[in-house]
């Protein structure tokens, strides 16, 4: 069926759905539903028509892991309450749509923080399982879907499943990470982490080349709750991958002489002024002129000396939980400086032994290639027992690139020029950052076995492959050759 007939049967509307990177979009017809029997309705007329449905929260993955060309988007941020919070275990059970801000403004003034954060506020409940996202503590904690304690899964053969570690334990360790090609998350019960102040205790610490950088994390990453490196990628030879990074650490009960005030929603919220007085709703406009190669040389290099000049090793300093948790919050709409082309993010996970020797390569590469990345950021992970997963026992690092139409097919050449590098590395990418990786390169990355498991459990849940995205369609074709579409 086209796009309009579908729209129209349903009395839905069509609309262009962009990735957050606004590199990619494609026209769908949209839904919001506000209850599973509605979520049930529009399965049912699709699977009757085989028109493809993709899920969709907060639209904060980079890429078109959200965007279902020609199909059915259905948009869960209106299926959005919390249903449950116990102030005494710290669990929390709500929808899909409820995002990361909605939980840390209900549990922070009881003493819970979220125990797994992305960069932004943003992401939904049922996004943030989809993609497992881990946090600058994965290390120490695993990724999101290490403190999910059970889901309900909408199904397309079987209905609504309640899936735990102990009830239909394949399917919860295959949809958390699964990129919504198992179903529809309806429920989720989340464990909290019990906090005793809304502050941590933040230092700030220059490194002069990645390998330092490296090194650096992994001598200290038992002294630590939150790693994080900012990577100046402009450098070459010894001061390639210099950098900053921030170590941070939760106080403990009784350090804090005032932890109902600092665990206060309003001690949390970030400033919407830059110095008192400039709306930072407007300061991407500010940020536009210098997104160049001269630009955000500068830039890097000023924020890379300011950083040397003001580190303060053995000096912690008390920043928020949510503002050293949301960087990507602190100016909103930053993303639209990168200009008409957008920007993406290439993230890469690298085991320990070997990212001494690629991700300096990589940066090589991208500079032989004349396009550097504006932004670099590096965090220490450790691998998870979900099936499609990221994650490795070594460190991530992710790379922005700005996208126009003259590099825009050369830029994809490159990220598939790195791709073959991780690949022999034993490395990983990341469904919630990418945009461009080749079903070629999928099938490099995750094991035979690990693969077959998932297609078993698709043909089992989805035989005619109804749920479908973009990328689903771009990076992994059997899962979704079914009748739909």
């Amino acid at each position: 069926m086209e796009i309009g007939d579908i729209a129209a049967e349903l009395g839905l509307p069509v609309d262009r759905v962009w990735g957050w990177g606004l590199s990619t979009s494609s026209g769908s017809a949209i839904s919001k539903p506000t209850s599973v029997d509605e979520v049930a309705r529009i399965l049912t007329w699709a699977s009757e028509h085989g028109v493809p449905v993709a899920f969709r929260g907060s639209g904060c993955s980079y890429g078109d892991a959200s965007q279902n060309e020609g199909g059915i988007v259905l948009d869960a941020t209106a299926f959005a309450r919390i249903k449950s919070f116990d102030i005494d275990s710290g669990l929390l059970v709500a929808e899909p749509g409820v995002t990361l801000e909605q939980i840390w403004r209900r549990s922070v003034p009881m003493g819970w923080w979220p125990p797994v954060v992305s960069g932004t506020m943003y992401p939904t409940l049922g996004g943030l399982l989809s993609m497992n996202v881990h946090g600058k503590n994965n290390w120490q904690v695993g990724t999101i879907g290490s403190w999910v304690r059970s889901f309900r899964l909408l199904t397309v053969t079987s209905g609504e499943l309640l899936c735990s570690p102990e009830e239909n334990a394949d399917l919860f360790y295959a949809a958390i990470g699964g990129f919504g090609m198992l179903g529809c998350f309806t429920e989720v019960t989340l464990q909290l982490k019990k906090i005793y102040s809304g502050c941590l205790d933040v230092e700030a610490i220059a490194t002069p080349d990645l390998q330092h950088m490296i090194s650096f994390f992994d001598t200290e990453k038992d002294n630590w709750d939150y790693l994080v490196g900012w990577v100046d990628c402009f450098p070459r030879g010894k001061r390639l991958g210099r950098g900053l990074v921030h170590a941070a650490r939760y106080l403990a009960e009784g350090e804090d002489e005032n932890p109902r005030e600092s665990m206060s929603v309003d001690a949390q919220d970030l400033p919407m002024h830059l110095l008192g007085v400039v709306p930072k709703a407007v300061m991407w406009r500010f940020l536009k002129p210098f997104m160049n190669n001269f630009g955000m040389r500068a830039i890097n290099a000023a924020k890379y000396h300011s950083g040397v000049f003001s580190q303060t090793r053995g000096r912690p300093h008390r920043q928020s939980h949510a503002a050293f948790a949301f960087l990507l919050d602190y100016v909103p709409d930053w993303k639209k400086a990168y200009g008409k082309g957008g920007l993406i993010q290439y993230q890469t996970f690298v085991p320990r032994e070997r990212a001494h020797e690629v991700h300096p390569q990589l940066i090589a590469l991208c500079h032989d290639a004349g396009m550097v990345p504006y932004l670099g950021v590096y965090k220490r992970h450790r691998p998870d027992s979900f099936l499609m997963t990221h994650a490795v026992d070594g460190f991530s690092f992710a790379m922005d690139f700005k996208v126009t139409a003259a590099n825009r097919e050369r830029l994809w050449q490159l990220t598939h020029r790195l791709d073959g590098v991780l690949a022999d590395a034993g490395g990983r990418l990341y469904f919630a950052k990418d945009a461009t990786m080749l079903a070629e390169t999928a099938g490099r990355i995750w094991p035979a076995e690990v693969l077959g498991r998932f297609k078993a459990l698709k043909e089992r849940y989805d035989p005619d492959g109804l749920l479908q995205t973009n990328l689903s369609r771009r990076v992994f074709p059997e899962f979704t050759d079914g009748t739909a579409g």
